[in-house]
């Protein structure tokens, strides 16, 4: 399992790059922060929220696709300890149509997924280990103008 799970992170894991100047991390989060500690109870921790918005995450971030809004749609503030210390932390959305996935992670690097493991539509992105901190999260829509009803789902229990 561990494997997988190194694959898994290292393919679902894209992009890191540079400065974002289209992106407000810092700016309000349009669905509400989240604060989890690991080993949290209600694993998967959902919100319900709604994709898209008017800019273009390729030309934005470079090697991420979509469309995502100006500010993040959920701010994760994260803590893990001890106990806790090699969980890995996963990141997916489900919609009934093309969503994307672009996170500014505590490190200071941009994570982007489109399909998740290649089946079917739902992107996804695994730290593994997670990370204490701040993890920016937007939830695009592949096609431009699109608007859906997602769910975004946080686990260390395993994704989508």
């Amino acid at each position: 399992m561990l494997k997988s799970l190194s694959i898994s992170v290292a393919a679902l894991a894209v992009c890191a790059t540079g400065a974002v100047s289209a992106q407000n991390i810092f700016g309000d989060p349009n669905s509400g922060t989240v604060v989890l500690e690991a080993g949290f109870p209600d694993d998967p921790h959902t919100v319900e929220l709604v994709s898209g918005g008017s800019i273009n995450a390729e030309e934005a971030i470079g090697n991420c696709s979509g469309y995502i809004s100006e500010d993040p749609d959920v701010r994760l503030t994260f803590t893990r300890d001890e106990t806790h210390d090699a969980l890995p932390l996963f990141i997916s959305v489900r919609a009934d149509g093309d969503t994307t996935l672009v996170i500014n992670a505590p490190d200071g690097n941009w994570y982007c997924n489109d399909d998740g493991q290649g089946e079917g539509v739902n992107p996804s992105v695994v730290f593994g280990p997670a990370q204490s901190g701040d993890y920016e999260i937007w939830v695009g829509s592949f096609e431009e103008g699109e608007f859906i009803d997602a769910q975004l789902d946080i686990s260390e229990l395993g994704g989508q």
